[in-house]
């Protein structure tokens, strides 16, 4: 009890440690595996580990093959949650660049992987493929804690944290189907197919015949049991079958269901069935799908918190020296220094990324959670079955992730430096509130070569803003779900535009150190407005209206018209006519270079020939705009209708 009670503090606080110094978590739980096994052996008095994970009559917490199954049941629900992320939508928006990196990438990860490990670490063709596929994997969980820290560009950052998320579930699938392979090929119980007088094949014939159909079953089967289960629980959770207290627990009870029932028709297959359903869920309408997916995150840390330190504990001394040795080194530096490098760099041929952020994404590679998790299980079971060269996969895997982990959070900031894909200036706006005013603005900001992002709790605002093809993010300000969004790095202005003002004031103290560096900017409330109270004017969007009249004019005139000035006195005119009209609110002038700079913020204006003056609301009459901006200014021509 002592020691599993042990495993789960140390596990959390193994998790606590890499959230506060901003690191993979997999490498402090490693590293207590590692502490408390093999390790342990060369402190303890009697020379046994502290945790032996594997029952053995006196110490340990799994008799025989019960690691095993908790292993793979643990990771059947982590690979559930990874396909629960995986968006088909969102593979066709990322661009090209991911799409290779996803498909192209991998496979040439997987065949200079396999290539690399066949011929400098001697194994047989098979597990080295194995190996292979399961160094594929990245992972969000990896990549997201080294990118947090790292002000990058937003399509260095969008591409390494997409081909993370992206890469999870088809690496981890990749690796089930490798595995099935080896496994149907394993030749037990094959002596009659040999034998049989029938048979017209020798018994390679039959080999490679028997494998290819158990091959064939264990894709037909996960398939067709993982979309069966998602449409199972799809209707389920849509018909209100299932009460909602019961949603969560009722869908890890259908995913252990299908992962069981996938394995007894077809030995291997329960892993892509979850994956499968997975996704299936994932890609669906599913309105609790944000609930469900937070209960399995929270689970999964759980599990993982768990299981690896398990995992890494089990382990031995006589495992790690299998790999220490030269060929070890050769590998790894191939895999990091050759293969992961030719991928990227082929992948992004043709691409709008620059050679040198292309470099930087060829350094960020580290393998993670499910790499390490699925290895130690194949692993083990490959070597429980008499697979040559199987006793390596484990340790080689868990080096590789120790390896590039912490190469990569070691090094990727001052790497980053070097090589000069740091965000210079953080040129991003974050619009708090999603109305249609807020929508109005961010189209036009979006238009004018701006990264916009819309954040609002109301998920019916959050879809009219993809719909428009802007960024938005369904979050409330008290979550913490948008400090740890690495694709919010290059944000430095925060507008408050919801009609709340408490909201509008959380916003700016919770986010705008972090959000808006270069300003923060809120709607004025009513009070404001009708009794002139005092406030900071430095901090709100307009001094003269507030979130009822934004929403009025909005709703009446909902477009952002442009007018152009050319000098300081031009455009003081034309602004005190904007202002006077009850159906206009200026918001930017925009530069002859399209910079945009908030009107209410200028303490001194200096217009250059060429700037326009951005305002919400109603077509201004052409008359009235030559009588503001120059009373002795001809009317427009036929020759000169610009003025």
């Amino acid at each position: 009890m002592l020691e599993l009670a042990g495993i789960i503090v140390l596990g959390i606080l193994a998790q606590w440690v890499a959230w506060k110094f901003k690191i993979p978590a997999i490498l402090p739980l490693i590293l207590i595996g590692l502490f408390v096994g093999p390790i342990s052996t060369f402190i303890s008095e009697d020379g046994t580990q502290w945790i032996q994970p594997i029952w053995n009559t006196e110490k340990g917490f799994f008799p025989g093959e019960s690691l095993f199954y908790f292993v793979s049941l643990a990771i059947g629900i982590i690979l559930f949650e990874g396909g629960l992320t995986l968006k088909l939508g969102e593979v066709k928006k990322v661009g090209g660049v991911i799409g290779k990196l996803i498909s192209l990438g991998s496979i040439i990860t997987f065949f200079g992987g396999g290539v690399a490990a066949h011929y400098v670490f001697g194994l047989n063709w098979e597990i080295s493929f194995l190996f292979a596929a399961l160094i594929i994997v990245t992972g969000p969980t990896v990549i997201t804690p080294i990118l947090r820290n790292i002000p990058l560009k937003k399509d260095v950052s969008a591409v390494l944290k997409w081909e993370g998320i992206l890469i999870d579930p088809i690496g981890a699938l990749v690796a089930v189907l490798v595995f099935g392979f080896i496994t149907v090929n394993v030749p037990t119980g094959l002596e009659e197919v040999a034998t049989d007088a029938t048979n017209n094949y020798s018994h390679g014939g039959a080999y490679t015949k028997h494998a290819l159909i158990e091959f064939a079953k264990i894709i037909v089967i996960g398939f067709a049991f993982g979309l069966a289960g998602g449409f199972a629980m799809y209707h389920a959770v849509k018909r209100k079958v299932i009460p909602h207290y019961l949603l969560n627990v009722a869908s890890l009870s259908m995913v252990l269901l299908i992962f069981v029932l996938s394995d007894l028709f077809a030995h291997e297959s329960g892993l892509l069935a979850v994956v499968v359903m997975g996704m299936y869920l994932g890609n669906t309408d599913l309105p609790n799908l944000k609930e469900l997916l937070y209960f399995k995150e929270s689970l999964s840390v759980l599990l993982i918190s768990i299981l690896f330190i398990l995992l890494a504990a089990n382990i031995s001394i006589e495992d790690l020296m299998l790999i220490y040795n030269w060929k070890t080194a050769i590998l790894f530096a191939l895999v990091i220094f050759v293969v992961r490098p030719v991928g990227v760099l082929l992948s992004t041929l043709g691409s709008n990324l620059k050679i040198n952020e292309k470099l930087f994404i060829s350094w960020v590679g580290p393998r993670g959670i499910v790499a390490a998790g699925i290895a130690s299980l194949f692993g083990t079971k490959l070597v429980e079955l008499g697979v040559p060269g199987a006793e390596y996969i484990t340790p080689l895997v868990f080096g590789l992730v120790l390896v590039t982990v912490l190469l990569n959070a070691t090094t990727a900031r001052l790497v980053a430096s070097l090589l000069g894909v740091f965000l210079k200036k953080s040129e991003g706006i974050m619009i708090v509130g999603g109305s249609r005013v807020s929508r109005l603005i961010a189209s036009y900001l979006q238009k004018n070569n701006r990264h916009v992002v819309l954040v609002d709790s109301n998920r019916s605002n959050v879809q009219k803003a993809k719909e428009l093809g802007l960024d938005a993010i369904n979050a409330n300000i008290y979550s913490d779900d948008l400090t740890d969004n690495i694709e919010l790095s290059d944000v430095g202005y925060l507008l408050a535009m919801t009609g709340n003002d408490e909201i509008n004031r959380q916003a700016m103290q919770r986010f705008g150190e972090q959000f808006g560096e270069n300003g923060t900017f809120r709607l004025m409330t009513s009070e404001e407005v009708l009794n002139n109270k005092e406030f900071n004017q430095d901090d709100v969007f307009s001094n003269t209206h507030d979130y009822i009249r934004f929403t009025e004019v909005a709703r009446d005139y909902p477009s952002i018209q442009e007018i152009e000035v050319d000098d300081n006195s031009k455009f003081l005119n034309v602004l005190e006519a904007i202002r006077e009209n009850k159906d206009a609110i200026p918001l930017f002038i925009k530069d002859s270079e399209g910079h945009l700079k908030l009107i209410d913020t200028l303490s001194e204006v200096d217009v250059e020939r060429g700037s326009v003056i951005a305002y919400l609301g109603k077509p201004i009459d052409f008359e009235d705009v030559v009588i503001a901006t120059n009373d002795d200014e001809k009317l427009p021509t036929a020759e000169n209708p610009n003025v």
